[in-house]
């Protein structure tokens, strides 16, 4: 049997959102480089609030994590440590990250890594209806319940936004 043409914006992060059927939007948007969460929200037309990054951080031990937080906020990776019972918490240098997700910087999705990872999450993401989150390649955000960071990346809350 011939197998189906992929979606063109297949990606890994989409690939396991479908398998588990879970529900989201796609959102295709002209990338700028170094642009940030600025420019995704302002091409679709969103607060960056509800626009949420994709961090990969090393623990003490380098060991990889993910950190979900707000466009418009940055991560206290002081607070962040304190939190996870780790010493301390860095992002990792963009080559590191790309290994460890298997994304492109720009392009890093929380589902579907190379790595599995344990993922945290700024705790008031939760509250919001949807957010919007790389869909795993630069200039692809997909809209989703935050809900769904629990139930298929048991991400942890956390307090650590700036």
């Amino acid at each position: 049997m011939l197998a189906k043409k992929e979606h063109v914006s297949e990606t890994p992060a989409t690939q396991l959102l479908r398998k588990k059927a879970a529900t989201f939007t796609e959102h295709p948007y002209a990338y700028e480089e170094h642009g940030g969460t600025s420019v995704s929200s302002r091409e679709l037309g969103v607060e960056e609030h509800v626009v949420v990054k994709t961090l990969v951080m090393q623990d003490e031990h380098a060991k990889p994590l993910i950190v979900l937080m707000h466009g418009d906020k940055t991560v206290s990776t002081k607070n962040l440590a304190r939190q996870i019972a780790c010493k301390s918490v860095e992002p990792c240098k963009p080559e590191v990250a790309q290994r460890h997700s298997g994304y492109m910087i720009g392009g890093t999705s929380p589902f579907g890594t190379k790595k599995a990872m344990p993922v945290y999450v700024e705790a008031s993401i939760l509250d919001l209806e949807k957010i919007y989150l790389n869909g795993g390649r630069r200039g692809y955000l997909i809209g989703i319940a935050p809900t769904l960071l629990l139930e298929l990346l048991s991400a942890k809350p956390v307090n650590c936004a700036l």
